[in-house]
Parts: structure tokens; sequence; C-alpha cells
């Protein structure tokens, strides 16, 4: 049986190996959307009507009112490893499968993203290398950077990327790293490579905070106008998970202060930017348009996991990475 399957918003699958967009083919009709980030509700169900597979990027939001009026989705599959944007509990009562990549596809790609736009901020490569090309090599002496070795390396969520980015840090270039993380024990903390403290403690003592949480509704704006009156003077931050961790008005005014020295975002609150918003005006800020998974390595694997997802579900197997388990009691997720 044909099925229609949309891919949303997810310019890069596909783009580097079109095998993937070959194998969907091969099941059903396959179509782009480019669809506005804040789409939800009623407005995205109708643009999605009669598409059975919804291959999603970071967004747009699949929130209940999308459910309401969406009519029968088999599978929602995730780009990516965040699913912030589906509303899992509305996706369950409607018997839809949400899928998502393992953590472990992306683990290096973001990980080694984190430490490069940390490297940026704190050595200023990108601003003394702008000065090359404007035939200013003379002001080199301006481009005073910090080394890595013996700061404080504050981790926040030492999960997946977390953990990888703890060990890259302490055993690549000998920081002393620190983690909070209110998922794990102390003991798994240890493990992973870091000393656990509270949230509260890394604010006041890291040198480098690097967030690698997922986003739910408990840490939204977890670093906020208090928790930066609470860190170092001259302190870097790095955030490849997600904007909406940081409170971007807090953020400019620790910027404006100086208590921020530096930071190096793949993303940001409210993303998609334009080249008006606020954070662009400052040099010691360094953002690109969340890409820390865009190595040739991870989407090959993030390609073949959602055309593995698309294929068993077709065939009425169980594809890997179900995230709302309970759908598979029900017969409701087979065509």
């Amino acid at each position: 049986m044909s099925v229609k399957i949309a891919i949303v918003n997810s310019s890069s699958f596909g783009k580097h190996f079109p095998d993937h967009i070959e194998k969907l083919k091969a099941l059903g009709e396959v179509e782009r959307f480019e669809l506005p980030h804040d789409m939800r509700g009623k407005a995205l169900a109708e643009k999605l009507m009669g598409y059975s597979v919804i291959i999603a990027s970071v967004k747009p939001y699949y929130d209940r009112e999308f459910f309401e009026y969406k009519d029968k989705t088999l599978l929602i599959t995730r780009h990516g490893i965040g699913y912030d944007a589906i509303d899992i509990k509305s996706a369950t009562e409607k018997g839809t499968l949400v899928t998502k990549v393992a953590g472990i596809v992306e683990r290096e790609a973001v990980a080694e993203n984190a430490i490069a736009l940390l490297m940026d901020v704190m050595r200023r490569v990108r601003e003394a290398s702008l000065r090359v090309k404007e035939g200013k090599w003379q002001e080199r002496a301006s481009f005073m950077g910090y080394e890595i070795k013996d700061k404080v390396a504050g981790i926040i969520g030492i999960g997946n990327i977390g953990s990888r980015v703890a060990e890259i840090l302490k055993y690549g270039f000998g920081a002393k790293v620190i983690a909070y993380d209110p998922n794990l024990s102390e003991e798994e903390i240890q493990k992973r490579g870091a000393h656990p403290v509270s949230l509260e403690e890394l604010l006041r003592t890291s040198d480098i905070i690097s967030l690698n949480s997922s986003l739910n509704e408990k840490n939204y704006h977890m670093l906020s106008h208090k928790e930066f009156s609470m860190m170092k003077k001259d302190v870097f931050i790095v955030n490849t998970a997600r904007g909406e961790l940081m409170d971007t008005e807090a953020l400019i005014k620790a910027l404006k202060e100086g208590k921020v020295a530096g930071a190096g975002l793949d993303v940001v609150e409210g993303e998609p930017i334009d080249d008006n918003h606020p954070l662009l005006a400052f040099d010691n800020v360094i953002i690109t348009p969340h890409t820390s998974a865009y190595t040739y390595e991870c989407l090959r694997g993030m390609g073949d996991k959602v055309v593995s997802d698309v294929e068993k579900v077709l065939r009425g197997e169980i594809p890997d990475g179900v995230i709302n388990k309970e759908v598979l009691e029900r017969e409701s997720w087979k065509i």
C-alpha cells in the first residue's frame, strides 16, 4: 500500500545522501515542506492532511490541537534526537508512533562542535581571522585569549553528549570537570568523569559552562538573571542543546556587564533568528545556525535511522527508538 510521506523543515535530509529519498520514494509519495517554525495546531494539521508519515525537524510544533485536527498519522520520526516540539501525550492518544534518532548517532558531532565553539570564543579565532582578511595583521597583539587547561568546566546535563564534552575537556585539555544533572546519581556522574555538584555550585565556580540538557517544562530558562548573577566574572558559555534553556535578555545583560567573556551558541531562543538579533552585535558571541549535527558521518546515520523507521512501520514491524511505547499495545499504528 502506497503512503504519503512529508519531510517537514528537514533541509539536510536527503541532501548529501540522495539514496535516502530514493528509498522513501519506493514506499510512497514523498513531498518536502518548508513551513514557518512557529506554525502549530489546526494550521499545521491542514498543511499535512493526508500524510500518514512525517519526517520532522526541530520545529514546527506538533501540539495537542494538531493531533485533534490531523487525520490518521502512523509515524512522526524525528530527524534528530530532541523531541520537545512534539506533544507526546497527544500523539499517544491519537495512536501515532513517535521515534527519534539514538543519541549515540549525534554524540561525536555535537560534542566536537561544542568544543569548536568554545575554542573560537576563548581564542578569538573568528575575530582574528577577519582582521587578516581586512589587511590588519598588525592588530594581532590585541587578540589575547585564554587556555582551557586547569580551568573549571561545568557541564549542565552530562548525558549522551554532555559526557563526551566532559571527556574531551578533561582528558584532551586537562580541565577540571564538574557536572550538574538532576537525572543522574552522584555515582553515575562520577563514572562519566565529572565531580557532581549542585547547579548553584556549578554556576559559582565554573570558568566554562557547557549546556547539554534536553529541553522540558522544568528547565525552560534555567539560566536567567538570578543564575547569571551567580556566575564568575569572565565566564565562557557554550550552548549546543536548546536556546530556550537560557533567557536571552539575561544573557545580553551579562554580556553588556562583562560577566560573560564569550558565548558560543549553536542554538538560540526563538530560532531561526534574523540579522537584526541583538546577540549579533557582540564581537565575543559566535552563533551558528543549529549545525552541530551537520557532519557527513552523523547525517548518514540519522538518515539511515529515519528511513529504517518508515520501512519498518509500513511493514508492520516495530521501529527502533520509539518514545511512546504505549501505542505499540494497540493496532492503530499499523496500516
